[in-house]
């Protein structure tokens, strides 16, 4: 998915080594309303990078989506955009999206599957729901990418048999990493989860947590309490370093994802879709990108996007200040 904001905001800078929580806390992350591919596109809910706190882990993005019923509108329609130094995480609670990208990938991501994207040193893809599908929800995510893997070979993979897991009132299923003994294979580059859950209508359980990450828990439907405080829909919930474990309960039927991972100690230059580590590197890539456009996308590092014939996104301009890291937590006064 792409960041589609025409001017991308300089607060998805962050620095890591200052943000490092020193205990448990519990802070709410409200999302905003962000239109993808456009005021009259579909919108999400992205509740990462967020104002206050712009990381978790190595999760620097989320955008949830839907449920929307897609009969009256355009759906997911996102042209060839680029993408340097992250990996894009999909994932479905409803609906189909199909993934084309500059290796000649070509996947149809349903609910239960898992797309994963790393594009390392550069790639290019798009994103698109089928003209008919009928409604779509779901929520895309980026995972920073440790320097001494950044610059490495574009990859893709797609995860059909994800473990599953049961205790008390839920059902699970991991995306990366791992929970109470139940392993992904999805490749990743940093310490981290990303986990599934369903409670029912009244179901409590308890979640176990590795007290050397930090955690949120990101509510994609339903009404639910974390820790004690609740969690409205497309809204995350920070739980901090150091927790073995936090209490969940769904007052109706919910879904929500934990996610966490060791708290990022690198400084990140965030802008558009390009994770870096400085200016020059956010200029050379956005150089680049153009620079293939105007070349149809057939060159650069790149790449064009077989089956995808519609023009490529443009990238912003830049901002007239120079692009500087900043705290992945906003100093409060």
């Amino acid at each position: 998915m792409s960041n589609v904001e025409l001017s991308p905001d300089e607060r998805t800078l962050c620095r890591g080594s200052e943000a490092t929580p020193t205990g448990p806390e519990v802070e709410l992350l409200a999302p905003r309303e962000v239109p993808l591919g456009g005021p009259r596109a579909m919108l999400v809910q992205r509740s990462l990078p967020n104002r206050d706190r712009r990381m978790v882990g190595a999760w620097c993005f989320a955008d949830c989506f839907g449920p929307d019923d897609l009969s009256g509108g355009p759906g997911m329609q996102v042209p060839p955009h680029p993408h340097i130094g992250l990996q894009t995480v999909t994932w479905l609670v409803d609906g189909d999206v199909r993934h084309r990208d500059s290796l000649g990938s070509d996947q149809f991501v349903r609910p239960g599957e898992l797309n994963l994207m790393t594009a390392g040193r550069g790639i290019a893809h798009s994103e698109r729901t089928p003209e008919t599908a009928g409604s779509l929800h779901g929520v895309q995510l980026w995972v920073a990418m440790p320097d001494e893997d950044r610059t490495g070979e574009p990859h893709f993979e797609h995860h059909r048999d994800l473990p599953r897991l049961e205790f008390g009132d839920v059902r699970g299923t991991v995306l990366m990493g791992e929970v109470d003994g139940a392993v992904s294979s999805a490749r990743s580059h940093s310490p981290l989860v990303g986990a599934e859950f369903v409670l029912p209508a009244g179901g409590s359980t308890v979640l176990p947590l590795e007290p050397d990450f930090e955690h949120a828990v990101l509510t994609l439907s339903g009404r639910l309490t974390a820790a004690g405080a609740g969690v409205p829909a497309a809204t995350m919930l920070y739980l901090g370093l150091g927790r073995r474990e936090a209490p969940v309960h769904a007052e109706t039927e919910s879904r929500f994802l934990l996610l966490g991972g060791v708290p990022f100690e690198e400084d990140l230059v965030m802008w558009w879709n390009f994770v870096g580590r400085s200016h020059d590197e956010i200029v050379t890539a956005r150089e680049e990108w153009e620079g293939g456009r105007a070349r149809n996308g057939d060159s650069g590092p790149f790449g064009a996007v077989p089956g995808d014939s519609e023009a490529s996104l443009p990238a912003p301009a830049l901002p007239q200040a120079e692009l500087r890291p900043r705290s992945r937590v906003r100093r409060r006064s």
